[in-house]
């Protein structure tokens, strides 16, 4: 078989779309239910899909719609691992936004892309399986996100920056697990995948999309290469799977490391904070000694130069005294001899002892020693 029964089904759905307009209904319904708005289908401009590839996995089915918002919409089915595909998506938006504007033409006639990737491997590196990008310009300082004026609003249409740039849609089918359909588009995820529709689905366009499946008659030869491909999309999941979780554990392992690095740093810091603390606190308290110090030193140069002027006074008040005590001397000598001359004169002691305002027993004591 030349290809995977899964996308036999997904390109006999859109070939029976080209040929049929009554047939909108099944691609219109998936992209009602992706966009979440009533999207009607006004042409298919192309739709490829590779032939007689060698290998299953390696088919695609690119398929461009204009719906009747003059929107363009691309749909590509994607089995092959390329590490630059996201390169690929840009790629195709652009050149669908170079290809449908006409020269000569202004800006305003820039259509709006909406770029779909339904992909069966692991594209990029997440945790969920459907992702949505657009684009939005954000204030650097304000943090407030960049609108169209009142009369960009009127003349384009439009309501807001993203609607005039192409947005992307990534559905991670191969990782999708159809035990977990929570809601229509998982449904739609669910047929991606397993090309089945189960009885109690009601996404818009599953039903039509079932119809046209049943119709479909598989040899047993292309029934056991079916089941055979979706085991391989099985493995291939759990082989995602199982690398999604190793990565997961390996951040795991590496942000507990930085956990316990940053506690360890953290105590580090509280113990560096402590010791300077510490220190601030035993360099105040030898600042406050030293200041003691001063103080006493000063206090003790205050007492020894107190001391000193005692000292000098004292010193003076001795030789004060000393001084006083020599004349106190030379007066006594003087008042010996005048005693003296005044006895040998022929007065009495009485007489003398008056004369001199002195006790007369120390006028006799004086004429005694003189004798």
């Amino acid at each position: 078989m030349k290809k995977t029964i899964q996308l036999i089904r997904f390109d006999w759905a859109i070939k029976h779309i080209l040929r049929d307009k009554a047939n909108f209904v099944i691609l219109e319904g998936f992209l009602t239910v992706l966009l979440g708005e009533k999207v009607t289908i006004q042409q298919i401009l192309s739709s490829q899909s590779n032939q007689d590839t060698e290998s299953d996995k390696y088919n695609d089915v690119d398929i461009l719609v204009k719906n009747f918002k003059e929107e363009f919409i691309i749909i590509e089915v994607q089995n092959t691992k390329q590490h630059d595909y996201f390169h690929r998506i840009l790629f195709g938006a652009s050149k669908v936004v170079t290809q449908y504007i006409d020269e000569g033409q202004s800006y305003e006639n820039v259509k709006k892309v909406i770029s779909v990737t339904i992909a069966y491997f692991d594209l990029g590196q997440g945790l969920d399986y459907v992702y949505h990008g657009t684009t939005h310009f954000k204030g650097l300082h304000a943090g407030d996100i960049l609108t169209l004026s009142g009369k960009q609003k009127e003349f384009f249409k439009k309501m807001s920056v993203h609607e005039i740039y192409p947005e992307y849609w990534i559905i991670k089918a191969g990782i999708f697990d159809e035990e977990k359909v929570r809601d229509e588009l998982d449904e739609w995820i669910y047929f991606f995948k397993t090309g089945k529709v189960q009885e109690d689905f009601s996404a818009p366009g599953l039903v039509e999309a079932k119809k046209k499946l049943d119709k479909l008659h598989l040899s047993e030869d292309e029934r056991i290469r079916y089941d055979e491909y979706v085991e391989r999309l099985r493995k291939l999941a759990s082989q995602f799977r199982t690398e999604e979780e190793d990565i997961k554990d390996a951040i795991k392992a590496a942000q507990e490391k930085a956990e316990k690095a940053q506690e360890k740093a953290e105590k580090a810091q509280e113990k560096a904070e402590k010791a300077q603390e510490k220190a601030e606190k035993a360099e105040e308290k030898a600042e406050k000694a030293e200041e003691k110090a001063e103080k006493a030193e000063e206090k003790a140069e205050k007492a020894e130069e107190k001391a000193e002027k005692a000292e000098e006074k004292a010193e003076k008040i001795t030789a004060a005294l000393a001084e006083e005590k020599e004349k106190a001397k030379v007066i006594e000598i003087e008042n010996e001899q005048t005693v003296l001359r005044m006895a040998a004169s022929g007065l009495s002691a009485p007489e003398i002892a008056k004369f001199v305002n002195k006790p007369e027993a120390e006028i006799r004591k004086i004429l005694a020693q003189k004798g």
